[in-house]
């Protein structure tokens, strides 16, 4: 099982090594596709922050993961209950609800709880990512000039692309030159989105909220 410490600070989506390492060196001119996650993803900026954020909030990420494995052993049995009632003759919705929104309740609580103990590092996260991101926009700019690209495509807007069009790798350069590294000490009054303006492409997401311990059961 993915701990839940790998889940908070993982990057959401990084562009396949195969591809990238093939357009690091091509030549690509006219239309051309980017993953700008996957730009930011594999920028050493983050990469080092990652790890720093790791280090950092190592003791609260240790305590959740903790607590989320504990919550999970106590929702077991509940759940375990709850899908024999849901098996048994003449089940019904009315009949199982209670059992639930038990459930339902418990798992609110501990998610709340998660969220309490990890908020420092995804505030860390946000504050890293978004100054990587106030970057983006001159690192599409020169890679894209670079390249000779007339037209930039999300990987998802095109039916099909080489992976020599792929010049994520080309971004990542960029952002590597533009933001060697970034500070992962959060101002006490910084607010998600402040850094930078508005945002310029998507970016590792971070996480939004404490994955839960287990799912939660539905009735009939």
């Amino acid at each position: 099982m993915t701990t839940f410490k790998t889940l908070l600070l993982a990057a959401a989506l990084v562009a396949p090594a195969a591809m990238t390492a093939t357009a690091a060196d091509a030549q690509v001119s006219g239309i051309a596709v980017a993953d700008a996650q996957g730009a930011i993803a594999n920028s050493k900026a983050w990469n080092a922050a990652r790890v720093q954020i790791e280090t950092t909030y190592k003791a609260q990420l240790d305590q959740a993961e903790t607590r989320r494995q504990a919550v999970a052993r106590e929702l077991q049995p509940l759940v375990t209950a709850f899908q024999t009632a849901q098996r048994a003759p003449g089940a019904t919705d009315a009949a199982l609800r209670p059992q639930a929104q038990a459930i339902q309740a418990r798992e609110n609580a501990a998610n709340q709880e998660l969220a309490r103990l990890t908020q420092p590092a995804q505030r860390a996260q946000q504050y890293a990512i978004e100054q990587i991101q106030a970057k983006l926009s001159d690192a599409v700019t020169a890679a894209v000039r670079a390249k000779n690209v007339s037209l930039l495509l999300r990987p998802e807007a095109a039916l099909f692309a080489q992976p020599a069009a792929d010049i994520t790798a080309a971004i990542t350069t960029e952002l590597d030159r533009l933001v060697p590294s970034v500070s992962t000490a959060v101002p006490a009054n910084w607010q998600p989105n402040q850094q930078g303006g508005q945002q310029q492409g998507a970016a590792p997401a971070p996480a939004g909220r404490a994955p839960a311990a287990t799912r939660t059961p539905q009735g009939r």
